[in-house]
C-alpha cells in the first residue's frame, strides 16, 4: 500500500498501455471537443445534508445538528452518443449522483460544484427541461394499455398535433423499444398481470423518449428483471446512446458480457469517485495499482468487490476503508482523471458548441393538461371493476346493515320515535365521511405517485392531477350517495316526502365529499396512507363528538368547544337533518290500548319541539346551513391545491 499511496502520474500508471496516459496537449482536446455534438460535465460536485440528533421533541438537543457528506468531490465528462455505467454498493451515492446531475436533489441538503452542458453550468431552473429521468421504480397506471400510456404522455407534453401526429409519433417509440408486439396490452401489476416487468421497464423508458431527451439518465434500470431481461435493457439503452444521446445509468452486477459496451464506467464508494474512465482505462488503472482483474472474472464483481468497505468487524472496515482510500487518492493523481477536468475546462471556452440540447419544450396550456388528466384517471377507474363496485356501493352496504337493525323507524315516543331517528341521523353522519376518506387512501397514492414523478419531468403540476381527481370523483360520489339514500330513506319510512328525500341526499353527499376531499390534502403532507387514514377518522370522530349535538346538546357544551363546533362540517350537517326529519312530524304517545299516558318520555309530541331543544334556531338556519356545508368542499379543494404546491416546491426538491 505505501508503494501505491506513493505513485505519482509520471510513474507505473503513466506507462500503461492504452498508450496511455501522458496528457494530450490542449488543443487536441479543443479539437475533440468541437467535434461532438453534445457534452455533459461534473465539476467538483459535494453535497451534504444535515438533521438534528435527537428528535424535535428534546428540547435539550435541539439546536444539535450532524452533517453527513454524501457526494465527496465528484468530476466527471461524458459526451453524445456514449453510455456510461456507475456502480458501486447499496449507499456509495450512485442515486444521489443522479439527482445531483438532474437538479432533483432537497432544499434542506448544501451542494456545490456545477453541472455544465455543452460548458455553460446550468441554472435550476433549466434541469428539468434539460433531463429525462427513468427511476428504479415503475410507476404507471395498471388499467391502461401501453399505447394508451405512451398516447396520454404525448398529449401532455407537446401541445400541438393532430390525431394522427400523436399516432405516429407513439408508434415510432413503440418500434425504437419493441414494444409495438404489446401496444393493446394492459401494463397490469402484481395481482392481475399484464406485460413483463421487462417491457414494463421499457415504458418507463418510452414516456421519456417522446419529449426526444438529448441526456437520459436512468437509475438502477435492470432492478428486478432476470438476467436475460436486464441484458436487454442495457444494449437496448445502449443502442439509443447510439443515436446522439448520453446515455448515463447505475446499475448493480451487470453480467461481464456487457463490460465492452459501456464507454465509459464510474466506481463509486461511500460518495467518492474512485475511477471514472473507458474498459480499457479502467483494467489498465487498476492493473497498475497492483489489482489485475484475474482471469474468467467478471470485472464488475471484481472491482465491485475491491472499492468495497467491509463493515463486518471494525478492524475489516479499517483495511478496506484504507484500501478503497488509496485508490481513491490513486485515480485523483492520475491522467485519466486530469484529462477529465481538462475536458470540463477546455468545453467551457469553446464558442462553436451548441446551446442547450432541451427537451421538447411545447407543453399544452392547462384547461388542456387537466382534460387529458382527467380522462386518464376516469378510463383506468372505469376499468378497475373492484374499485367500481366498492365507490358505487359501500355507502348502500353500510345502509343494508342500518336497515335490517331498524327494519322501519316508528312514530310512537314510547316504542323509540326520537330513538330511532337519532340513531340513524348519527350513523349518517358519522360514517358517510369514511367512506369517502377509503375511496382516497385506495385509489389516490398511486395517483400520487404518478404526479410525483411526471411533474419532475415538466409534464404537469402536482396540484393538476389533485384537481383532476377532484372532478372525477364529483359524478361517482352523487351516484353513490342517490343509491344508498333511495334504498334507505324510503325502507326506513323517513318523512314521506320527495322533496325532503332530496335534502336528505343532499345533506349526506357533502360530508362524503369532504371525508375524500380532507383525505387528499392530508395525502399531500403525508407520504404513508395509513397515517393520513388514522388522521382523518381521528378528525371525523372528534367533529361528531363536538359538532354534531347528539352526544352532547351544542347550547350546554364548554365555551371552548361550543366555538370549535363551529369549524366543524358534522354541526351543519346535523342541523340539516335532524330539522329535515322532525319538522313537521307530530308522534304519538300512548300504551298498547292507545291510551295516553304521563310518562316524562312524552314530553315530546312534536317534532318541531325536539328541534328547538336539540339545535335552537336550527329551522331558520335551514338555507344557511346548506350554504356554509357545501362551501366546505372548494376550501377543501383549495387547501388540496395549496398543499400540493407547497408539496411541489420542497418535496421534489
Amino acid at each position: 500500500m505505501s508503494e501505491l499511496s506513493s505513485r505519482t502520474p509520471s510513474g507505473p500508471l503513466g506507462l500503461q498501455a492504452n498508450n496511455g496516459s501522458q496528457r494530450p496537449p490542449r488543443e487536441s482536446n479543443e479539437a475533440a471537443a468541437s467535434k461532438c455534438r453534445h457534452s455533459l460535465g461534473v465539476l467538483h460536485v459535494s453535497y451534504s445534508v444535515s438533521d438534528r440528533v435527537r428528535p424535535w421533541w428534546d428540547i435539550t438537543s435541539f439546536w444539535q445538528q450532524w452533517s453527513r457528506q454524501i457526494l465527496k468531490d465528484i468530476s466527471l465528462y461524458i459526451e453524445s452518443g456514449q453510455i456510461m455505467c456507475i456502480l458501486g454498493s447499496s449507499g456509495s451515492g450512485k442515486t444521489t449522483l443522479l439527482d445531483a446531475m438532474s437538479g432533483r436533489l432537497r432544499r434542506t441538503g448544501t451542494l456545490q460544484g456545477e453541472v455544465c452542458v455543452n460548458g455553460r453550468a446550468l441554472r435550476r431552473e433549466q434541469f428539468q427541461d434539460c433531463f429525462s429521468y427513468v427511476l428504479q421504480s415503475d410507476t404507471l397506471l395498471s388499467n391502461l394499455t401501453v399505447r394508451e400510456t405512451l398516447h396520454y404522455t404525448a398529449l401532455l407534453a407537446i401541445r400541438s398535433g393532430s390525431r394522427g401526429y400523436f399516432r405516429r409519433k407513439v408508434e415510432e417509440v413503440m418500434a425504437e423499444l419493441s414494444l409495438s408486439h404489446v401496444a393493446d396490452e394492459l401494463i397490469g401489476n402484481s395481482n392481475f398481470g399484464g406485460i413483463s416487468s421487462g417491457e414494463r421497464r421499457r415504458v418507463s423508458i418510452a414516456a421519456q423518449l417522446l419529449q426526444d431527451p438529448k441526456i437520459m439518465l436512468l437509475d438502477e434500470p435492470t432492478t428486478g428483471l432476470d438476467c436475460m431481461t436486464a441484458n436487454q435493457i442495457v444494449v437496448l439503452l445502449a443502442k439509443l446512446a447510439r443515436k446522439d444521446r448520453i446515455v448515463i445509468l447505475t446499475i448493480h452486477q451487470p453480467r461481464s458480457e456487457l463490460f465492452q459496451l459501456f464507454d465509459k464506467i464510474a466506481i463509486m464508494s461511500h460518495g467518492e469517485l474512485i475511477f471514472c474512465g473507458t474498459p480499457v482505462e479502467m483494467l489498465d488503472f487498476f492493473s497498475g495499482c497492483n489489482y489485475p482483474c484475474p482471469e474468467h472474472s467478471n470485472p464488475f464483481d471484481f472491482y465491485m468487490d475491491l472499492t468495497s468497505v467491509d463493515t463486518q468487524s471494525k478492524e475489516r472496515e479499517l483495511e478496506t476503508y484504507k484500501r478503497v482510500h488509496t485508490i481513491e487518492a490513486t485515480y485523483k493523481r492520475s491522467a485519466i482523471y486530469c484529462r477529465t477536468l481538462e475536458k470540463i475546462e477546455a468545453t467551457k471556452h469553446l464558442k462553436t458548441l451548441p446551446m442547450i440540447p432541451f427537451k421538447t419544450k411545447d407543453s399544452p396550456g392547462t384547461l388542456s393538461k387537466l382534460a387529458v388528466l382527467l380522462r386518464r384517471v376516469m378510463r383506468n377507474l372505469l376499468r378497475n371493476k373492484l374499485a367500481m363496485i366498492m365507490r358505487l356501493s359501500q355507502n348502500l352496504i353500510m345502509g343494508l346493515f342500518v336497515i335490517f337493525f331498524l327494519l322501519r323507524v316508528q312514530n310512537d315516543v314510547l316504542k323509540g320515535a326520537f330513538q330511532d331517528r337519532v340513531g340513524l341521523l348519527y350513523q349518517c353522519v358519522g360514517a358517510v365521511p369514511y367512506t369517502g376518506m377509503l375511496n382516497a387512501v385506495t385509489l389516490f397514492p398511486v395517483l400520487r405517485a404518478i404526479s410525483d414523478q411526471e411533474s419532475q419531468d415538466g409534464l404537469y403540476h402536482k396540484w393538476q392531477m389533485l384537481l383532476a381527481y377532484v372532478l372525477h370523483v364529483l359524478p361517482f360520489s352523487i351516484i353513490a350517495t342517490v343509491i344508498f339514500s333511495s334504498v334507505s330513506y324510503w325502507t326506513l319510512g323517513l318523512y314521506p316526502e320527495v322533496t325532503r328525500f332530496g335534502y336528505f341526499s343532499a345533506a349526506l353527499l357533502a360530508p362524503h365529499l369532504i371525508g375524500e376531499f380532507l383525505t387528499l390534502v392530508l395525502l399531500g403532507i403525508i407520504q404513508n396512507p395509513n397515517v393520513a387514514n388514522s388522521a382523518v377518522a381521528l378528525l371525523s370522530i372528534a367533529g361528531v363528538l363536538v359538532g354534531s349535538g347528539f352526544m352532547r346538546n351544542i347550547e350546554e357544551m364548554p365555551i371552548p368547544f361550543k366555538i370549535i363546533s363551529y369549524f366543524t362540517f358534522q354541526k351543519y350537517c346535523s342541523e340539516i337533518l335532524v330539522v329535515n326529519e322532525f319538522y313537521g312530524l307530530n308522534f304519538t304517545c300512548g300504551n298498547a290500548n292507545g291510551s295516553v299516558t304521563t310518562n316524562p318520555m312524552c314530553a315530546f309530541t312534536q317534532g318541531s319541539q325536539f328541534i328547538e331543544r336539540t339545535c335552537p334556531g336550527a329551522t331558520s338556519r335551514f338555507t344557511a346551513n346548506f350554504l356554509i356545508l357545501y362551501a366546505f368542499i372548494p376550501v377543501l379543494v383549495f387547501l388540496g391545491i395549496v398543499v400540493f404546491k407547497i408539496r411541489d416546491y420542497f418535496i421534489s426538491r
